[in-house]
């Protein structure tokens, strides 16, 4: 027994040492569960090919890292330890990025996106047509309440993930860690592509925001809204051909009338 268990058992009874010796443990991160992900190669991605160097950068390491396995891992910002939670994997990728200063926790990670005055905040539970979603783009950081009960934080932010825009087939995908959040229909567990939805009204979560991370310009990059694009476009109707103009009979020149009893003239 160590020094300082055998004073403990010395001072305390027997049914509180262990919980005290819990509280000199170093803090570590849980078990991860085992890991269910799925990829998508970045040029799956609409518009990939014409988003800026740092941007592609910041995707395609993101991507990269859902073919590793990672499970749901909470506290860690490591993939080496075998998964991430959800903040950590999204500190881990901006920090990899070069971002500067890159806060730990969600609630930080909303701060900080709201500082600089680039935060979209939601209300309600809108549409993915509603216009308040018109500026989202690849890159952009999602943020939710009510996914867990965050005690007495004075932000109650909760999750968040990573906006990627939208696939070849139209459908908005995000980028993060999770432990039940679905992609194409299926429970994904750990760093993992997921389909992009907004929690049904009478649920406790709620999408609450969006935005560039600071440090990456939203400025090079189009907004990609969420909404289904399934459905084909509007056909360009084909022009008309020039009708041809109307032949229009030329007025004859009215010969002058003679004057009776005259002589017509004549060489």
């Amino acid at each position: 027994m160590s020094t300082r268990r055998h004073f403990l058992h010395r001072l305390l009874p027997a049914a509180l040492l262990p919980a005290v010796l819990l509280t000199l443990l170093p803090t570590v991160p849980l078990r991860a569960d085992e890991a269910i992900t799925s990829y998508l190669p970045p040029d799956e991605l609409q518009g990939f090919a014409t988003w800026p160097a740092p941007l592609r950068g910041l995707i395609s390491y993101s991507l990269s890292l859902t073919q590793k396995k990672l499970g749901y891992q909470f506290g860690s910002s490591d993939p080496d330890l075998g998964g991430m939670d959800c903040s950590g994997t999204i500190h881990h990728v901006l920090t990899h990025a070069g971002l500067k200063n890159v806060p730990r926790q969600s609630d930080a990670l909303h701060d900080w996106v709201q500082t600089s005055g680039r935060l979209y905040p939601i209300s309600g539970s809108p549409a993915l047509t509603d216009p308040i979603l018109a500026q989202l783009k690849p890159g952009d950081l999602l943020f939710w309440t009510g996914t867990y009960d965050t005690g007495k934080r004075t932000n109650p932010i909760s999750h968040v993930m990573m906006y990627l825009g939208k696939n070849k087939a139209g459908n908005p995908l995000m980028f993060g860690a999770s432990n039940g959040r679905p992609y194409q229909g299926k429970r994904q567990n750990g760093v993992s592509v997921f389909d992009f939805r907004i929690p049904k009204p009478e649920g406790k979560p709620r999408f609450v925001g969006y935005g560039p991370p600071p440090g990456l310009d939203p400025t090079q990059t189009p907004p990609v809204p969420p909404a289904a694009s399934n459905t084909p476009p509007k056909p360009t109707p084909t022009p008309k051909s020039p009708s041809k103009p109307k032949k229009t009979n030329k007025a004859k020149t009215p010969e002058p009338k003679k004057k009776k009893g005259a002589r017509a003239s004549g060489p």
